[in-house]
């Protein structure tokens, strides 16, 4: 399947203060970030793929939220994990760690964000398989 739900695993090697869109200015730690988000619609998991080509650099544009901090020159995707074929977004999101900025992400639906935080990359990792496979009921 080409569309679903996915989790980026973002690494933040150091404090940061940047402009999120709409949302303002705001402090991230250093640490592990993990954005839960939605690939149904034109592209599917390629959207997945246009975030990664930001992390890196190769686009600039800033569409959506997570996109303020893929741009940072600090922040690098370290993997993701992906469910085809299921729109457990919010579920997965809802099963997270909280991270520093309300709606993140959020700005279609009632979840406080669907950006996490754990200054653990490894633990956030096993999180959203976890909340993943959870949400999927698999």
């Amino acid at each position: 399947m080409t569309d679903g739900t996915y989790t980026l695993l973002i690494g933040l090697d150091n404090p940061a203060n940047m402009a999120v869109g709409a949302l303002g200015e705001h402090r991230f730690p250093a640490g592990a970030y993990a954005y839960t988000g939605s690939a149904f619609g034109p592209g599917g998991f390629g959207r997945v793929d246009r975030h990664y080509e930001l992390a890196a650099g190769d686009r600039t544009t800033r569409h959506w939220h997570i996109d303020y901090l893929l741009g940072h020159d600090d922040a690098s995707i370290r993997g993701d994990v992906r469910s085809p074929g299921v729109d457990i977004e919010c579920a997965v999101a809802a099963d997270l760690p909280d991270a520093p900025i309300a709606g993140f992400g959020a700005s279609d639906c009632n979840c406080r964000s669907h950006l996490a935080y754990d200054e653990d990359a490894d633990r956030l990792r096993a999180a959203a398989s976890r909340a993943h496979r959870d949400a999927d009921g698999a």
